[in-house]
């Protein structure tokens, strides 16, 4: 969407992150209920409501059966730009600049509603248009789509085993850097050792075992290693 149609929609910054919150609790298999988006985006219930209603009647969104929210095709192509926006906005932090990975998310939240058509195509004339972000993850690909590839959660993955780092959950900041300091990143060789019984894994990274809870393994995904 230009910035002449954002401003004919009234299209505002609010109604961005609402809708892309919406986008990615999709694509990660969550339920998009109103409550969803409240914890997201760490607003109140009531500030929620008020804003589904204001998306409705701008034609973004329908509300179905319990609560349910599905973004309208206008309401998509706006998250999908914005989405874009924020992977090159990270790409570029990562490749052009050396930010460390585990800090892009947070600037591109900062400067996603920032760009203008031409920076966003100066940004993709120099990246390329696709690829992953360097959290690893590509746009609008979700669950079923990754499973079907052959990914699956690090909390899954059977003992005895050894995986690559595909991609990981990006918006919490202290578990990225958490896993950076034990060796957990994208592109990384592990080895799961064995499944405890308190529900941690021991892992391999490198020649060093550490131990890691299902709650943060299941925010890993990764492919088996032949």
């Amino acid at each position: 969407m230009t910035s002449d149609q954002r401003r004919a929609t009234k299209l505002t910054i609010s109604k961005e992150d609402y809708l892309k919150a919406i986008a990615e609790a999709e694509s990660e298999g969550e339920p998009v209920i109103a409550a969803t988006i409240a914890r997201r985006l760490r607003i109140t219930p009531p500030a929620v409501t008020l804003a589904i209603k204001r998306l409705q009647r701008d034609k973004m969104i329908k509300v179905g059966a319990a609560g349910r929210i599905a973004l309208t095709d206008v309401g998509r192509r706006i998250s999908d730009r914005l989405r874009y926006r924020h992977h090159l906005i990270e790409r570029m932090l990562t490749e052009m600049l050396g930010m460390e990975w585990y800090k892009v998310h947070e600037e591109a939240e900062r400067l996603e509603h920032s760009v203008s058509d031409d920076f966003e195509q100066k940004l993709v004339e120099r990246l390329g248009p696709e690829g992953p972000c360097p959290h690893g993850n590509e746009i609008n690909k979700s669950v079923a789509q990754r499973r079907k590839q052959g990914l699956l959660p690090l909390a899954e993955a059977p003992a005895g085993h050894s995986v690559k780092v595909v991609s990981m959950y990006e918006r919490d900041r202290p578990l990225l850097e958490y896993l950076d300091g034990l060796g957990i990143r994208p592109g990384a060789a592990l080895r799961v050792i064995s499944r405890n019984y308190d529900e941690t894994l021991t892992l391999g990274v490198g020649a060093t075992p550490v131990h890691l809870g299902q709650a943060a393994a299941g925010k890993v995904w990764v492919a088996p290693i032949e």
